[in-house]
């Protein structure tokens, strides 16, 4: 792909790539797609709302570029883990509802109050998050965690009187307001399994058991993207929507078409070299690989240092519309694909064509759902591990087209 011909369809525009970004490698994220992903979710869980969970740099998306199309598209929370992501939200102008909900001692909760994030808990930080309201002189404002069967964050059901009743204390002294309660769901992504409904029925006592406290809160949370799509009884006041925004499936069997979700995110880049070889002839460390007759090598030039999975031999690769294996170690840097056999004129025109690791599955090509079966590992890590070593760059950062109507689902969705 020429610069030119890049600047046409949007990649190319000053403010969201340089020439060099574009020629070497990128993972290119269509901000379009991402809100067509807001506002099927949007659909979907109305009347409740939808917060956009940008994490881990959005899950390898961009935070700040991310949030801001979500928001665009009517998400109306956003979520994050950590407060030092969402303190980066922030100072990039971002001033949405925003939770953040993984902490540890030294967690910056002077900064979150001051800042007006939301901060989960789960015990021992009430303590801490009342003296930074004190040091700060303002309000925080929390979410209550419980545990439903998770087993990771959140207060036991069986410590959950004491827990709310801590915090009604600090609410009446005018140091806190609890603004929510959450929890988080185990097996949402297998729908068949009876443990989302044993959550969902702690949940409601942990909901009934606060209420009896004097909790009026503004949001009731424990829906993640799989819930969303499949459980309309666990939207309550607000659905966090992680996976989903960046138009991945997280059900077995069920793809990103079937759900309506567009991908957002395509890793890309120029093959570095291809060369004509003989039968025999071993390919990266360890020799594992040997071509069966005379063929033609591609270089990749991503490898794990770039975020490729070490251990994914055989994901795909796609060169002049072909999808080819990648054959050998994966390398820190470098990759290589059998092209099979070519000559040599056609092998040196191959030289610096563009090679797409994964994008969103349009003419066959490549999907991270691909990787993840060549990793044994799931989409979301794929995603998520593309490294800063490849530059993002932006398509339609600006909103194009229009928002959809309440209630409206494209009808894959509508068929889930």
């Amino acid at each position: 792909m020429t610069y030119e011909a890049a600047a046409d369809i949007g990649i190319g525009s000053k403010a969201s790539v340089t020439r060099s970004a574009l020629l070497e490698r990128s993972a290119v994220i269509d901000l379009d797609a991402v809100r067509h992903n807001v506002r099927q979710f949007v659909a979907i869980a109305s009347p409740a709302s939808v917060m956009a969970v940008v994490k881990a740099d959005a899950y390898g998306h961009g935070a700040v570029q991310v949030a801001r199309a979500a928001l665009d598209a009517g998400a109306a929370w956003l979520g994050v883990a950590h407060i030092s992501e969402a303190l980066a939200l922030r100072a990039a102008g971002v001033d949405a509802p925003l939770l953040a909900w993984l902490h540890t001692r030294e967690s910056n909760f002077q900064a979150a109050v001051a800042a007006g994030v939301d901060v989960g808990i789960s015990g021992w930080e009430l303590d801490a998050v009342v003296a930074a309201a004190r040091e700060q002189e303002r309000p925080a404002r929390v979410h209550l965690k419980v545990d439903t069967g998770l087993g990771r964050n959140g207060c036991t059901i069986e410590d959950w009187d004491q827990l709310v009743g801590q915090a009604m204390d600090y609410q009446d002294q005018g140091l806190l307001r609890v603004v929510g309660i959450f929890s988080h769901l185990a097996v949402a992504d297998e729908p068949h399994r009876p443990e989302t409904d044993e959550q969902l029925t702690v949940f409601r006592e942990a909901i009934a058991m606060a209420e009896d406290a004097g909790v009026d809160t503004e949001v009731r949370h424990i829906a993640n993207t799989p819930a969303t799509l499949s459980r309309p009884d666990s939207h309550f006041d607000l659905v966090r929507v992680g996976l989903g925004v960046y138009g991945l499936s997280p059900f077995e069997g069920a793809t990103s078409a079937d759900l309506g979700l567009h991908p957002a995110m395509t890793v890309r880049t120029l093959l570095s070299n291809c060369k004509k070889v003989p039968e025999g002839q071993g390919v990266s460390y360890g020799l594992n690989y040997r071509t069966t007759g005379e063929s033609t090598l591609g270089l990749v030039p991503l490898g794990y240092a770039d975020g490729v999975p070490r251990i994914a031999t055989g994901g795909p690769v796609r060169v002049n519309g072909t999808n080819y294996p990648v054959v050998g170690r994966i390398a820190m840097d470098q990759m290589v694909i059998d092209l099979g056999p070519m000559t040599v004129e056609d092998a040196n025109a191959l030289k610096g064509a563009e090679a797409v690791m994964f994008g969103d599955g349009a003419d066959g090509g490549p999907t991270a759902d691909d990787w993840a079966a060549a990793a044994s590992t799931n989409n979301y890590e794929i995603v998520t591990r593309i490294s800063s070593r490849v530059p993002r760059s932006y398509v339609n950062e600006l909103a194009t087209g229009p928002a959809a109507p309440a209630g409206a689902v494209d009808a894959e969705t509508a068929a889930l």
